[in-house]
């Protein structure tokens, strides 16, 4: 039995198209209400049912972001406002549930796109798993203050998603008890945001995050970002006045406001990245810090597999606009800004003694805001008596003489099977080799095992150990290893 390219879903019937190598994709199927005018920076509100059969060949909208990186998917006001929608990969032949993977892309939670080239999900789906992908609200339409509106509404879009998923699901093919969520960077920290959510309690039962930010705000900070908002656009600070104002407008401003972190030395870490927004702790829709949560073991009734790159910061360094440190001074002011003790960079220098201080700027930059905390998640999962995967992914791409290591993002095209998009090939530097279309049918490998069973291939985590999964040209599994750097960070609270 194959999968009909029309099903029929809670808001009315969709047509999909065939791709390559047994797989059905509906593309485009809103799953909220168009954010705009009155529901605009409230809650996802249920999409108006439509009678026709709807055309699921082409992506919905995306949320209004500016462009970063090039090669990504534009935002264009004139193609409209549904930009809600999930996307669905599902293999065309019926068994009798699949596993369900539900991805949430990155983007510092202010750009990016599920119609992005590098998710394209066949690959996985070919795995034998349902793959669904979707588009939540960014930047300030989705993480900034508004007085009267809740916080956090691109993760409540998230929700709403996931709840499309346990409503509609089986009619491709999956599972709606069977249901994983995956999220990579701000989409990881997403993932992990869900995972203590009350509004997600019972949504999926399993949990992939890969590079994980340490970046929860207060509703302070979220406040002031808005002031911040209002003293550039000359907008009062209310629903009715944001709400009247296009989004390029906000765009444009969001823009003005990091740059001003960019000239603000006591910034902190935000002095480099230039991030304004991120989940707000607001304790209602996002109750605690995550990681606080978890450890008090709000999440272990989850299977979780955590995951970072070995030199996660130089990719914002290498590609985009953010500062690199040349000198002692600015070594010992970005090891405070990302929460190290200047003592501990003398630690930095024994481990690493040919290490010049650009390098050891990166590698403190990539463990104090990705590394340490999503390490630090997978273990206290573990032990809170969730069963938790660890791993690293270390294979080091040749593009830019070697300048990107192993980046922020690089293993996206692997677990992808998009080796051979634009986008890979820049990170390969050409046409992928065997060793490394090797690699990427291992990590689908993975990960469709951990969706369909919970065990993605290696030892779970334990209170007394920590078995690593290492994603390189041979992979292996080592012991985490305490004694290094990330006994340096050991002290420090997150």
């Amino acid at each position: 039995m194959s999968m009909d390219r029309r099903v029929s879903t809670s808001g009315g019937a969709v047509r999909g198209v065939a791709a390559d190598g047994g797989v059905t994709v509906f593309r485009g199927i809103p799953y909220a209400a168009p954010p705009i005018e009155d529901a605009r920076f409230l809650a996802p509100s249920a999409p108006t049912p439509w009678e026709d059969v709807r055309d699921a060949s082409r992506f919905g909208p995306i949320s209004p972001q500016a462009p970063w990186l090039p090669g990504t998917p534009p935002w264009n006001p004139q193609d409209g406002a549904d930009i809600l929608t999930v996307n669905v990969w599902a293999p065309k032949r019926r068994a009798e549930r699949r596993p369900v993977l539900v991805w949430i892309h990155g983007g510092a939670y202010l750009f990016g796109t599920s119609s992005d080239p590098i998710y394209e999900a066949s690959e996985l789906a070919r795995a034998g798993i349902v793959v669904v992908s979707l588009n939540y609200r960014v930047g300030f339409e989705g993480f900034g203050h508004v007085p009267g509106c809740p916080e956090n509404r691109g993760l409540l879009d998230q929700v709403a998603a996931l709840e499309w998923v346990r409503e509609n699901i089986a009619a491709f093919g999956g599972d709606p008890d069977n249901v994983t969520v995956a999220g990579q960077s701000a989409g990881a920290g997403s993932v992990v945001s869900l995972l203590t959510m009350p509004a997600a309690h019972g949504l999926f039962r399993r949990a992939i995050a890969h590079s994980v930010p340490n970046d929860f705000v207060s509703p302070e900070f979220a406040r002031e970002i808005s002031e911040r908002i209002g003293a550039v656009t000359g907008v009062p600070l209310t629903r009715e006045a944001l709400a009247a104002i296009p989004p390029e407008v906000l765009i444009e401003a969001t823009g003005k406001v990091s740059a001003q972190f960019r000239h603000d030395p006591d910034a902190g870490f935000r002095f480099y990245s230039a991030m304004p927004y991120a989940p707000v702790i607001d304790g209602e829709v996002l109750p605690g810090a995550p990681l606080h949560a978890i450890a008090a073991g709000a999440a272990r009734d989850v299977d979780l597999m955590v995951c970072h790159t070995l030199h996660e910061w130089r990719m914002f360094t290498t590609l985009s606009s953010v500062p690199v440190v040349h000198d002692e001074e600015g070594l010992r002011h970005a090891a405070a800004a990302f929460g190290m003790p200047a003592s501990s960079i003398e630690g930095y220098r024994e481990l690493y003694p040919d290490a010049s201080v650009s390098d050891l700027y990166h590698r403190i930059a990539s463990d104090g805001l990705f590394a340490e905390y999503t390490t630090r998640i997978g273990e206290e999962h573990a032990r809170a008596g969730g069963r938790a995967y660890l791993s690293r992914f270390a294979w080091e791409s040749p593009a830019l003489e070697g300048a990107l290591g192993a980046c922020h993002g690089l293993e996206l095209p692997f677990v992808f099977g998009t080796l051979d998009t634009p986008a890979g090939k820049f990170f390969l530097d050409g046409t992928p080799s065997e060793r490394q279309r090797d690699l990427s049918q291992t990590m689908i490998r993975a990960w469709a095992d951990f969706a369909a069973t919970g065990d993605p291939g290696w030892p779970a985590a334990t209170p007394e150990s920590t078995p690593v999964r290492i994603w390189d040209t041979p992979e292996s599994v080592r012991e985490e290893d305490r004694t290094g750097t990330r006994a340096l960070w050991r002290n420090v609270a997150f």
